[in-house]
Parts: structure tokens; C-alpha cells; sequence
């Protein structure tokens, strides 16, 4: 396929002859900072009860909803074949390749962080993963030196996305107590009260507003 905000850092693509130089667009990161979006990130052959929960929820959310599943394709080029689908997407959470999270809004409303991660840290395999598919591997091939230092980029932005997803998923959260304060009602069109006939801009209470109402209280 062609090179994209989406295609991953190191894949080879079209247009990305020599790998893909930036980072990944973080689709989840993007949709979950509006505060009232569901997201989740799935994998099911990773874990297909997380899976399972995050599309009922999604479905029942009253709201919108964004679901983001690793789907491998025949253009990633995995060696093991596509009848190793599951197994694949299985290998890429477990190197840290594709996390697993739930973002679920309502959560705040119960005084509870909305954001659950679902993954372990990073096994340290992604070099592994990574050889077993075409994209990377052809890399590895043509530019290796290029590969090993990409290679490298990919694993460090792998690892700090997992930090801060962490640091997400450990936050303590509470509701914010919110007071609802009285505040002046604003003057409309045909009312006869001056609501600044108090104030040094009036000019005093005997004098004529600018649209022509008296300067008279409310009180008066």
C-alpha cells in the first residue's frame, strides 16, 4: 500500500521506498482527548474477551464510537501465512506493536478513571515480530543499517507509548464537585430595566441609557 500518517515507522511502502522515517498517527490518543468518545484498541487474537466487551460497549454507549482492531492483510507479508492471522496479531501485542485499552466516558460520571489498559509491558521481542513480515523484513534486506536504526526509533516510541498509557491507566480519578453559581441574568430586547445603571460606565441613575431605556433598578 501507499505510505500514510498511518503506516508505522520502518514498514516499506509505497513512496517509503527506504522505510517510513515518522511516527504513526495516534488515532485512539486523538478521538479520547474530545472526553466524550468511546474508544478502544483490540486485537482478538490477543484476547478475545476484551475484544468482546469492547464491542458491546461500544454498540451500547450513547455517544460516538471508535474501535480500532489489528487487522493484519495479505500487504503486510507475514511470512507464517494469512492462517496465521490470530497468532500474529497475538505476537504484535505481546512485543508492545499494537496496545490493548478501553476508553469509556460513562466511567467518569461513577467516579472512576475512564481509561482501562488491557496489556502487559513490552516482551522485548519486536525485532522478532518484526522479521516475520515482509514490509519490515524487506527493509532489513535493502537498507540494513537503515533498518537498525529504525528499528531502534520504533522500539523506543513503542516503549514510551506504553509509559504513558500507564500512567493513564494508574490514575486516580474523582468526579470534580461542581457548584452551579447565580448569575445576572443578561438584559433582552423590549426590557425596561438598565442592568449597569450602578455602574461608574452608566453615567448615574438619572441618566438615559444609549438604547433608551431608563436608568432605573430593578428594585426601583
Amino acid at each position: 500500500g501507499q505510505s500514510s500518517k498511518a503506516t508505522p515507522t520502518g514498514a516499506v511502502a509505497q513512496f517509503a521506498a527506504s522505510g517510513k522515517k515518522t511516527a504513526k498517527k495516534d488515532m485512539g490518543g486523538m478521538a479520547m482527548t474530545y472526553g466524550y468518545v468511546y474508544v478502544a484498541s483490540i486485537g482478538m487474537g490477543a484476547n478475545k474477551q476484551q475484544t468482546l466487551k469492547a464491542i458491546v460497549e461500544a454498540e451500547a454507549y450513547d455517544g460516538p464510537s471508535l474501535i480500532l482492531a489489528y487487522s493484519p492483510c495479505i500487504s503486510h507479508g507475514i511470512k507464517k501465512g494469512m492462517g496465521k492471522s490470530q497468532e500474529e496479531t497475538k505476537l504484535a501485542v505481546e512485543c508492545g506493536y499494537w496496545p490493548l485499552y478501553r476508553f469509556n466516558p460513562q466511567l467518569k460520571d461513577e467516579g472512576k478513571n475512564p481509561f482501562i489498559l488491557e496489556c502487559k509491558e513490552p516482551n522485548g521481542k519486536l525485532q522478532e515480530f518484526l522479521s516475520g513480515e515482509v514490509r519490515y523484513a524487506t527493509l532489513q534486506k535493502a537498507f540494513p543499517e537503515e533498518s537498525k536504526r529504525l528499528t531502534v526509533e520504533l522500539e523506543k516510541q513503542y516503549r514510551e507509548r506504553y509509559a504513558a498509557l500507564k500512567r493513564m491507566a494508574d490514575l486516580e480519578y474523582a468526579a470534580p464537585e461542581v457548584e452551579a453559581k447565580d448569575v445576572a441574568a443578561p438584559a433582552v430586547e423590549g426590557d425596561p430595566v438598565c442592568t449597569i445603571s450602578d455602574t461608574a460606565e452608566h453615567g448615574g441613575a438619572d441618566e438615559p441609557c444609549d438604547d433608551g431605556r431608563a436608568g432605573v433598578k430593578p428594585d426601583a
